[in-house]
């Protein structure tokens, strides 16, 4: 491999990690500093007046939701870019899962906008405040839906990251093992949600405490490290 690609390759590695960074700052701040200050669990009028009392916050995580999501697009080409030589197939497999996780993500989005449009909004005079907020409720609880089913494809993502960094050592395998585990925990997350959601709300926030881990080493790594420049060489050129 040529130096210029050789430094390339450091330098997609970087700017991957970064991106990923970027998309682990913004769920926690969208999800734990936004949502879960604004929404009270069972309590419609209490949601509301919160939505309502910190418009400006609740506006300011959507807009940073939406922000991070984007940056799953490119963080997506660099991740194959990447790992193609390890499997050209699994690699495209991640980015099609992460297209489709960051699609439904997106879309989702409309729920969260729609909570706070129903309470603002002069078309709905017909309606009495309490029935707003039931309403405005109903499409917070839809917006939680559709981000579990997205994490369910992003569950299955971590998984093939795990497999693809264990198979290829471009970065330590226990990072791989770490984003495995990960995959396996948003899985069982959600289909908590679906299957069982008392047992969801008991796991809630534990289950998701290896998720940070594994994907904050995998970020922080990718940042400051890249990748195995040997390796990912040797596997290029077999490739």
């Amino acid at each position: 491999m040529t130096d210029e690609k050789h430094s390339a390759i450091g330098v997609k590695a970087r700017i991957a990690g970064v991106l990923y960074l970027l998309v682990i700052a913004g769920g926690l701040f969208a999800e734990a500093g936004v949502r879960q200050q604004i929404i009270v669990s069972g309590d419609p009028a209490a949601t509301a007046q919160n939505i309502l009392a910190h418009e400006a916050l609740f506006r300011l995580g959507f807009s940073v939701n939406l922000a991070y999501i984007l940056c799953n697009i490119p963080f997506a080409a660099l991740f194959y870019d990447l790992f193609k030589p390890a499997s050209k197939t699994l690699s495209f497999m991640v980015a099609l899962l992460v297209t489709a996780t960051t699609t439904i993500e997106a879309v989702n989005l409309f729920h969260q906008m729609d909570a706070l449009d129903i309470l603002v909004s002069a078309n709905l005079s017909g309606f009495t405040p309490a029935q707003l907020q039931q309403l405005s409720y109903a499409s917070l609880d839809a917006f939680g839906t559709g981000f579990a089913v997205s994490l369910v494809f992003f569950g299955v993502a971590c998984l093939l990251y795990g497999i693809l960094i264990l198979q290829s050592g471009f970065v330590p395998r226990f990072i791989g093992l770490l984003m495995a585990i990960a995959g396996a925990c948003y899985l069982t997350n959600s289909f908590a949600i679906f299957l069982a959601p008392d047992l969801a709300a008991a796991l809630f926030p534990y289950i998701l405490l290896p998720c940070l881990v594994g994907e904050l080493l995998f970020a922080l790594w990718l940042t400051a490290m890249g990748v195995d420049r040997k390796r990912w060489a040797r596997a290029n050129a077999a490739a």
